[in-house]
C-alpha cells in the first residue's frame, strides 16, 4: 500500500502578505507544491490531501490541485476554527487558527495509510521524500505507533529577512526522538542564533536538529490527536491565541512511553519562504536545480 502526503496549505500567509501557497517560484511558474508533489510521485506516494481553507478552496483547485489529474490521487480536507471534530463539543469562539496538530486532525476521514505531513510552503527536497517514504513503506499496513520526523540542521532553516519558529529536537544514540520543543522567534544576529523566552535572548547552536514540519505518521495518530486536542481546547478555552502544534502532540506520546519517533537524515537541503523577500532566493535556487538537470522544465 502506497503512503499518503498531508500537506497543510491553511496557513493565513500573514507575514509573507499573500497567499504564498500558490505563488508561483520555479522557472516555468511552478509552485512549491508542484516540486513537492513531484518529488512525493517520484518517492513512491500514491495519494496527495490538501489541507486548506474555504475561502480559497475553489481558486486552489483551480490553480494548484487539478493539475494533478491522472498524476496522483488527490483529495481535500477543510480547516477552519469552528470544523467539527468527533467527540468535541463547544468550541469556543476565535480568530486565530488551532495549529498544525488540528490541521492533521481535519484530515481523519481522507486518509488510511501511513502517511507523511508537510507544510506547503517549504521545500523539503527529493531526498527526504525518499528516506521517509522508505521508512512508510517498511511498516506495512500496521497501525501502530512507530512514528518519524526528517531534521534539518538549524542554521540551515533560518530567513535573512525575519524571525522563524522551529521544533527544537533532542535525539538518543540510536536516533530516536526525545524531546521537541515549539520555539519561536528564532533569529541569527552578530553571527549568534537564538530564541525569546519571554523576553529572554537564549542561544541555540547553529548545528541543532530541527523539525521543519516533515512529519512521518500511521492513522493511530488521529485518536491520540483527537483527545489531546480535547484536553486543549479545555485548558485554553478563553486564550484565542493558543496553538495545538503537532510537536505537543509527539511530546507527550515520547514522555509516557506510548511511541517511537525516528528521526530520519536526509542530504536534501531545506528551502522556505516565510516572508516576500524570500522568494528571490529559492526562485535562484530552483533555477539551479534546473540547470543541474535535477528538476525538468517545464515540470509537468
Amino acid at each position: 500500500m502506497k503512503p499518503t502526503l498531508l500537506i497543510l496549505a491553511a496557513g493565513m500567509g500573514s507575514r509573507y502578505g499573500g497567499l504564498k501557497q500558490i505563488d508561483q517560484i520555479g522557472p516555468s511558474g511552478e509552485t512549491i507544491i508542484d516540486y513537492s508533489i513531484y518529488d512525493a510521485i517520484k518517492a513512491g506516494f500514491g495519494k496527495v490531501v490538501f489541507v486548506i481553507r474555504r475561502n480559497i478552496e475553489q481558486e486552489f483547485k483551480e490553480v494548484v490541485g487539478d493539475k494533478f489529474t491522472g498524476k496522483i490521487e488527490v483529495d481535500y480536507a477543510i480547516q477552519e476554527v469552528d470544523v467539527e471534530i468527533d467527540g468535541i463539543d463547544n468550541l469556543p469562539e476565535r480568530v486565530k487558527p488551532w495549529g498544525t496538530g488540528h490541521a492533521v486532525l481535519v484530515a481523519e476521514h481522507n486518509i488510511d495509510t501511513p502517511f507523511a505531513v508537510i507544510n506547503a510552503d517549504d521545500f523539503y527536497g527529493a531526498d527526504a521524500f525518499r528516506v521517509m517514504a522508505s521508512f512508510l513503506q517498511d511498516l506495512g499496513d500496521t497501525n501502530g505507533n512507530e512514528f518519524s520526523m526528517v531534521g534539518y540542521i538549524l542554521q540551515n532553516t533560518l530567513s535573512d529577512h525575519g524571525s522563524v519558529s522551529r521544533g527544537v529536537c533532542g535525539a538518543d544514540e540510536n536516533g530516536f526522538l526525545k524531546t521537541i520543543t515549539e520555539r519561536t522567534d528564532i533569529n541569527r544576529q552578530d553571527g549568534e542564533i537564538s530564541y525569546s523566552e519571554q523576553d529572554v535572548k537564549v542561544k541555540l547552536a547553529p548545528d541543532t536538529i530541527v523539525s521543519m514540519n516533515f512529519w512521518g505518521f500511521t492513522p493511530s495518530i488521529f485518536e491520540v490527536l483527537r483527545t489531546q486536542f480535547k484536553e486543549f481546547v479545555a485548558q485554553n478555552y478563553e486564550n484565542p491565541k493558543s496553538e495545538f502544534f503537532i510537536p505537543l502532540v509527539v511530546n507527550h506520546l515520547i514522555e509516557k512511553d506510548q511511541a517511537t519517533v525516528k528521526v530520519l537524515t536526509s542530504e536534501a537541503k531545506w528551502y522556505g519562504i516565510t516572508y516576500r523577500e524570500d522568494k528571490e532566493i529559492v526562485g535562484k535556487a530552483f533555477d539551479n536545480f534546473v540547470k543541474q538537470g535535477e528538476y525538468p522544465t517545464p515540470l509537468w
